[in-house]
């Protein structure tokens, strides 16, 4: 099997220019939260991963060797589950979350700024409800001793947990933005970055900058070029100008 694509995708690749670090105790938050994010990013991609190879035992083992197993879907569901909200705060930094941008085009560089602050704001507000919400699910199921109705029967204090740390991070990750949006600007809280997930992969330039997908309008600034008005050219009539 030949790699060359592979091999030429990865000789051609550039690597991205430093971002600028955000000065003090605000900079030291956001650099730790890039880390936590990435090792959180990391770790999901291993539970989907275990989740795949739970399901695949359950079935091999059910459907081949006759023996049904037990606990096989509520623990892909618990993986599934802590990869999800765990990693929202990740793909949040990102800006990988699903976004709407039919508006985007059509209001000024002024109003997009104040409309994605305001954005922010509201889905702190939505985050933050349901990680008090997770909370209390989570101290009502570890104080009551709630487990699965399942022949299984895991703690439900577990499922609770990973919804109410991830849904916190996100918060965090939210309050982060929301204040480098207003100390630096959008720029600095992730818009207006290339983005992530299949848009951003399947529109690569491979000849000039792979890691940046096409350049587009900036939504942040304006793309209106004053012009200069047109000369009229001097006529003369008759034998005087």
């Amino acid at each position: 099997m030949s790699h060359a694509f592979d091999a030429a995708s990865a000789a051609s690749e550039t690597k991205r220019a430093e971002e600028p670090r955000i000065p003090g105790l605000l900079g030291v938050i956001e650099r730790t939260t890039r880390r936590l994010n990435h090792v959180i990013l990391v770790c999901g991609g291993v539970a989907l991963v275990a989740a795949c190879l739970v399901l695949s035992y359950s079935v091999l083992t059910r459907y081949v060797f006759h023996e049904p197993t037990e606990w096989q879907d509520e623990t892909a569901v618990f993986l599934i589950v802590g990869a999800t909200f765990l990693s929202a705060a990740g793909v949040q930094a990102k800006r990988g979350h699903v976004a709407i941008e039919a508006l985007t085009g059509l209001l000024s560089p002024g109003v997009n700024r104040v409309r994605l602050i305001f954005v922010d704001i509201v889905s702190l507000a939505f985050v933050t409800f349901f990680a008090w919400k997770s909370w209390s699910l989570f101290h009502e199921a570890w104080e009551d001793g709630q487990i699965s109705q399942s022949t299984w029967g895991p703690p439900l204090w577990i499922p609770y947990l990973l919804m109410a740390a991830g849904m916190s991070l996100l918060a965090v990750q939210f309050v982060l933005q929301i204040t480098e949006a207003v100390l630096y600007g959008p720029r600095a809280a992730g818009w207006a970055k290339p983005k992530i997930g299949i848009g951003a992969d399947v529109n690569r330039d491979m000849r000039d900058r792979p890691d940046l997908t096409p350049e587009e309008p900036d939504p942040l600034e304006s793309t209106i070029t004053p012009t200069a008005a047109p000369v009229r050219p001097i006529t003369t009539r008759g034998g005087k100008a």
